[in-house]
């Protein structure tokens, strides 16, 4: 069976995004969705979109991990989503869709989205490290620069390491380099290696910056390898309301596969 793809980029977080709407891709064949993103034998990108139908939202964005798991939130890969379902004439500029972890508001912006989070009311504190939650799991390091960081060999340790073991975390290393910027990298989980940017890890980077009044402003620039992001929220008596994650989503090209070679 062909299926019609679309390739999209947001600041180098790729993703493979097919229209599923009628039901037809077969999401069950994890080995053919990680063949997909495999970067020798497939298409290749950081991970897999499956565009559905939602009886209360504009679609629902079903995600999986380049392994060919489904994973959790993934915000550049909702970004992404987004303006691809615009594409299809399932939203307008204002945006209402569902994810692993629920409802998410989101708005069309030129050639940028910005996604709303949920609320973040809890972390903790972790060997010098923090971690929370942003949809997804973060562990969150300060480091003096992040150029100088073997994140693929330091990431990996930490995020299958005590106490995540098999259910893993996503690893950032983080970087103050301004009054309100920082500079981030970021080990993925179901990757397994580190991304070029990773939306719900520079989200919870800011965040814990904040936290830890490494910055106070309540708008940070984000430098990723693959560009730049916005992240502003609104603190509250507990923890962080109107988290909104911002930045480009690119079309990179159009192509089918046969579903029945994977």
């Amino acid at each position: 069976m062909i299926f019609s793809f679309v390739k999209y980029q947001g600041t180098g977080n790729d993703f493979v995004i097919v229209d599923n709407r009628d039901g037809q891709f077969p999401i069950q064949n994890h080995e053919g969705i990680a063949q997909l993103c495999h970067r020798n034998f497939g298409i290749g990108a950081d991970g897999f979109i499956a565009i559905e139908s939602d009886e209360k939202a504009d679609f629902f964005m079903r995600y999986f991990n380049a392994d060919g798991h489904e994973g959790s939130l993934c915000g550049n890969g909702s970004r992404c989503a987004i303006h691809y379902a615009n594409t299809l004439g399932l939203t307008q500029e204002d945006v209402v869709f569902r994810a692993a972890d629920g409802l998410h508001q989101a708005r069309i912006v030129g050639d940028e989205v910005a996604l709303e989070l949920h609320p973040i009311s809890n972390w903790e504190s972790r060997e010098a490290a923090l971690f929370l939650d942003t949809g997804s799991p973060h562990h969150v390091v300060f480091v003096a620069d992040v150029d100088a960081v073997d994140v693929a060999t330091q990431g990996a340790a930490i995020a299958h390491g005590a106490p995540y073991f098999s259910d893993g975390t996503n690893v950032n290393f983080v970087a103050v380099t301004g009054d309100a910027s920082l500079s981030v990298r970021t080990f993925e989980r179901g990757v397994e290696a580190e991304t070029l940017s990773c939306g719900t890890g520079v989200t919870a980077s800011a965040i814990a910056a904040h936290i830890t009044k490494r910055v106070i402003t309540e708008h940070i620039a984000i430098h990723t390898r693959g560009g730049a992001l916005k992240v502003s929220f609104t603190p509250t008596d507990n923890g962080y309301k109107a988290v909104v994650l911002q930045g480009p989503a690119t079309p990179v090209f159009n192509g089918q596969f046969d579903i029945d070679t994977l």
